[in-house]
């Protein structure tokens, strides 16, 4: 923790920006910190929630604007991929609403997360207004959890925390693998030529 306050201390606002673009492109451990730090004085709780809110939310939009304009076009003319592509359509349709609740958690899917959903037919509105949610959930859980727990947070990853995100992980991919299985009927469709 000594490094964060001393790199706010350094960078002052910058810090914010930095945190902003953390948030966009991935999830981890920088909101709970921010909140940390908060906690001590070194910045602001309320801009440290905005910075991860927007960061979150914004981030989610460009993926699924992304996928939405280039990935249907590219994995149509790749008839594995499209086939793949059908199956997961039917699984988000489905689950949609949990899936983009829960993508922001495990480490690694944060990343990726929204780019399926960008591939459904789900409709941008829908989709912002879950994407808002979620990331609105999501900043003040992390960022309240750091303000509230920050001593304790950072005793726990001096303790090795990381293999409880790695097992949330494994967690998320074994559902994921049980419900495709369990739904793989969903989609027969055959591949395109």
């Amino acid at each position: 923790m000594e490094t964060i306050l001393a790199l706010i201390n350094d960078y002052g606002t910058l810090v914010y920006l930095l945190l902003f673009g953390y948030c966009a492109l991935k999830s981890g451990a920088l909101p709970l910190f921010g909140g940390y730090a908060a906690q001590l004085g070194a910045l602001d709780v309320g801009l440290v929630a905005v910075a991860s809110f927007a960061g979150g939310y914004l981030g989610d939009e460009a993926r699924f604007a992304f996928a939405r304009r280039y990935g249907v076009g590219f994995l149509e003319s790749k008839p594995r991929l499209y086939t793949l592509m059908q199956k997961a359509r039917a699984l988000l349709e489905r689950y949609g609403t949990a899936y983009i609740f829960l993508y922001r958690y495990p480490k690694g899917m944060r990343t990726i997360g929204a780019l399926p959903v960008g591939l459904t037919p789900m409709i941008w509105r829908k989709f912002t207004v879950l994407n808002g949610a979620s990331a609105l959930l999501w900043a003040g859980l992390l960022v309240g959890a750091g303000y509230v727990f920050g001593a304790a947070i950072e005793q726990a990853v001096r303790d090795g925390w990381g293999i409880a995100s790695v097992a949330l992980l494994v967690v998320f991919v074994m559902a994921i693998v049980v419900v495709w299985r369990r739904t793989a009927h969903l989609a027969e469709v055959p591949a395109k030529d």
